[in-house]
């Protein structure tokens, strides 16, 4: 991914509303808009706790910067088609972290397929 020209617009619209709707508690909204291959690996349940998680221990997202950008236009098994893995210095209200985004272009939409986030209090 060229770097200088940045994320697409589609696809950072796509974060910062899954951005968003974890910092409202809108977990079923984040599971139910994402791409068939986050539900298939990723329970509703498991979805619920994961962000539940990040919100508790981290709280809002305060800012990001892109770190790396990697795009895709076949993805590697399990996903496939047009794909980016963004990957965030995130600032969080309570500490940073490193936020990885995995999304997947379907229809002209960028879908989460992927989300993780790494921060030492996560660990705790």
């Amino acid at each position: 991914m060229d770097e200088r020209r940045g994320v697409p617009a589609g696809a950072q619209a796509t974060v910062d509303r899954v951005t968003e709707d974890i910092a409202a508690g809108r977990d079923a909204k984040v599971y139910g808009e994402a791409a068939d291959e986050w539900r298939a690996a990723v329970s509703a349940d498991e979805n619920g706790k994961i962000l539940a998680r990040v919100r508790e221990r981290l709280g809002r997202v305060e800012s990001r910067a892109l770190h790396t950008g990697h795009e895709q236009q076949s993805a590697d098994p399990p996903l496939s088609g047009h794909a980016l893995e963004l990957v965030y210095q995130t600032r969080f209200e309570r500490g940073s972290a490193m936020e990885k985004f995995t999304l997947l272009e379907r229809g002209g939409d960028w879908l989460l397929a992927g989300y993780s986030v790494n921060s030492d209090l996560l660990k705790q």
